[in-house]
């Protein structure tokens, strides 16, 4: 009896309903206490929320922009801290309400607890976000095309541009021009244009590693903020590619070389990598010559395949005895004695030319190869002077011809990608498809060279072929194996039935 009076001591009625409660600085009930203060007034219950439905990120101030998808972790951060006087309550939990997707409203339910004078008050309330489409700075950027703060210079000093579409293809398969503002074609290279100076140095970085060439830096000044010592430049990477292209034939220095152990001098360039590959046609030695060591003794091509004439193959002997050096040899090439005479005059010129060569596993009688008539040809290089005339041949054979450039075209059922290049009114259409056929007959004649490029299927050509009949056995082909179906994503409807 005694116990139930002290228990009934400690307890008051409140002065709302009346009820029987413990004691509290208020004397109130927790109901009567709920339904006189709300505690989530201070709390913002409309709030926007901006999103980029270019890169779809949302932004977080001040100038934050992230990735998140629909009711995630990473969302549901983004809307935690948008909401104004959450820093004076509790937050006990939080969590989505669904909504439709494209209602462009986020629903947020979030439990907040505060102290009222002693008495611990907790309410649920739901909190409304308004999505509303901002474009992001970035996204500005590419959108308007010209502004840029960094652009790569890629330059190669020769007569086509064999090289540049080798690294075209090798950006495509890595993709590493995803970031670039544009990408504009002038008469002598590629300019590649960025927002961000860390961006282009990537791709620096990426061309140093694909290709013989080296770099130089540049910066202009914009403008200068005096009050906050704030500067604006724009940056220029200038990367020079080593001005030697496949077939092209070169006269090393005399010095390099001996450096390479009486290497050459007159070698051919078969493949252009990441090294500068070179065999000479008279020895079967292959060397590889690294930008490095190019740029210590650099040499010019003295022929290019553009200064390159047709010869007909008369007779050809094969010669097993190769020549004994030290060294790396060629076990793709064979050497010959060949008999040839050009085709332009093979009705009017009886005389017939003699010559070494080193395609004598692919050439036969009656076959017509590229080569450069060096005894009436004009050069001017330095090092081809130091020369003795007897020690140069009359006529150095480069490449075998195959067939007809337009029939080996038509017939060829498989394509390559193309970056989206702005071209100006300099560059002329002709002489850019003369060098992307000879680009692609190098692909077909050199499986090496086609390792590292991503080649797919021409449908519109399979389809042709289906019905038509065709004599590809002299030509060299891509097999079907090293194809790869385009894939394109189409966003089409689906059938319920």
């Amino acid at each position: 009896m005694a116990s139930s009076q002290v228990k009934s001591a400690n307890k008051i009625l409140c002065c709302q309903c009346g009820i029987l409660i413990d004691q509290n600085p208020l004397n109130t009930c927790m109901q009567c206490i709920q339904s006189k203060v709300d505690i989530t007034q201070d709390l913002s219950k409309q709030c926007l929320l901006q999103f980029c439905g270019k890169c779809e990120r949302y932004l977080q101030p001040p100038t934050t922009w992230i990735t998140a998808t629909l009711e995630s972790r990473q969302l549901l951060a983004i809307c935690l801290k948008r909401i104004k006087g959450l820093n004076k309550v509790n937050l006990v939990d939080a969590g989505f309400i669904w909504t439709e997707p494209h209602s462009k409203r986020i629903k947020v339910k979030i439990t907040v607890q505060k102290d009222i004078q002693g008495a611990l008050l907790q309410q649920t309330t739901i909190i409304d976000f308004q999505i509303v489409n901002q474009i992001c700075e970035d996204c500005q950027r590419v959108e308007a095309k010209d502004y840029w703060k960094c652009v790569v210079q890629v330059r190669q000093r020769a007569q086509h541009k064999k090289t540049f579409f080798y690294l075209e293809q090798l950006i495509l398969k890595l993709n590493a021009h995803h970031k670039t503002v544009s990408i504009k074609q002038t008469s002598d290279g590629i300019d590649f244009f960025y927002a961000l100076q860390p961006d282009a140095r990537k791709l620096v970085d990426f061309l140093l590693s694909a290709a013989p060439c080296r770099y130089e830096t540049s910066k202009r000044l914009i403008s200068h903020d005096i009050h906050s010592n704030v500067y604006n430049y724009k940056h220029t990477f200038s990367v020079e590619i080593v001005p030697i292209c496949k077939d092209d034939i070169v006269c090393l220095p005399q010095k390099l070389s001996k450096e390479l152990g009486g290497f050459g001098p007159i070698c051919i360039c078969y493949r252009i990598s990441q090294v500068i590959s070179l065999i000479d046609p008279f020895s079967l030695r292959i060397v590889d010559i690294d930008a490095n060591t190019y740029w210590r003794n650099p040499f010019q091509a003295i022929c290019n395949p553009k200064q390159l004439r047709e010869f007909t193959i008369m007779d050809i002997e094969k010669d097993d005895n190769r020549p004994h050096f030290y060294g790396k040899g060629s076990n793709k090439h064979e050497l010959a004695d060949a008999w040839i005479i050009k085709t332009s005059e093979i009705t009017s010129n009886s005389n017939q030319l003699h010559t070494r060569t080193h395609l004598g596993r692919l050439l036969k009688i009656g076959d017509s190869a590229l080569g450069f008539d060096l005894a009436n040809a004009n050069v001017n290089n330095e090092h081809l002077d130091a020369i003795k005339p007897e020690n140069l041949p009359d006529v150095i054979l480069v490449k075998k011809i195959y067939g007809d450039k337009l029939v080996r075209h038509k017939k060829r059922k498989w394509r390559l990608n193309r970056l989206p290049i702005e071209k100006d009114g300099a560059s002329v259409g002709t002489i850019d498809d003369k060098d992307y056929l000879d680009f692609l007959e190098d692909l077909e004649e050199d499986p090496k060279s086609r390792e590292n490029i991503n080649i797919y299927k021409d449908q519109r050509k399979n389809l042709i072929s289906e019905n038509e009949e065709t004599d590809t056995e002299n030509y060299p082909q891509i097999s079907l194996q090293e194809m790869l179906d385009d894939l394109k994503l189409t966003d089409e409807p689906m059938d319920d039935s």
